[in-house]
């Protein structure tokens, strides 16, 4: 069983929502919905202790992914949890709607390494590299590239 997690901004839930669903129907396990929270941390509701709890049950449930999406655009977070997944080893999967993360003036060094696999275009074409593309990081050994540039 493939246990995985989606990391975004705020601004992103719907396509965090689509993405876990689908990959819930076909078998895989949610290793934390970060979306529950995300209407009482958008309004400001919540205290710096709720924050130090939701920060561990994010932290926990990038390591205990065996996949981790990432979904542009993101915020402070998504990126701190790429970070994670990357000293984790875990399968990354960086997507993007645009081809922005190509851009020089717009995207990060961290984008770019070997373990991190980009995807742009549609949220099915997203799906359709998680669920078709079995990959599996071994420590210390680089991932093959599967960049899509079309």
């Amino acid at each position: 069983m493939k246990k995985f997690y989606v990391a975004s901004g705020i601004s992103n839930i719907v396509n965090v929502r689509y993405v876990a669903q689908a990959l819930e129907s076909q078998g895989y396990v949610n290793t934390y919905d970060w979306t529950r929270n995300a209407t009482e941390r958008d309004g400001g509701t919540v205290s710096p202790g709720d924050l130090c709890s939701i920060g561990e049950h994010e932290r926990d449930a990038v390591i205990g992914a065996d996949i981790v999406v990432i979904l542009l655009p993101g915020g402070k977070g998504t990126h701190v949890e790429l970070g994670i997944a990357i000293a984790q080893r875990s399968r990354i999967i960086l997507y993007s709607p645009t081809k922005s993360i190509w851009n020089p003036g717009t995207t990060s060094t961290f984008y770019h390494l070997a373990e991190v696999e980009k995807c742009h275009g549609t949220l099915d074409d997203l799906l359709t590299m998680i669920l078709t593309e079995p990959h599996a990081m071994a420590p210390g050994v680089p991932s093959v590239d599967t960049t899509r540039t079309d």
